[in-house]
């Protein structure tokens, strides 16, 4: 893939080390945001687990498990 870096007023192809920088930040905010997901469904599972226990939001909250 081609980048194209502008500074100021020039515009020109990225280097390769530029590119492999560029690559890199994006595959590292890409692996966040999974992470970030996945944190939120597995948050979301267990709060469904609980509350098939029968416990409240409130309940939950007051164990300390209810971050919201």
């Amino acid at each position: 893939m081609t980048y194209k870096i502008q500074i100021n007023d020039l515009v020109r192809d990225a280097t390769a080390d530029e590119i492999a920088q560029i690559e890199t930040s994006k595959a590292e905010a890409e692996a966040r945001q999974a992470e970030a997901e996945a944190k939120a469904q597995a948050k979301a599972v267990a709060e469904a687990k609980l509350a098939a226990l029968g416990l409240t939001t409130e309940d939950i909250k007051a164990l300390g498990l209810g971050g919201n």
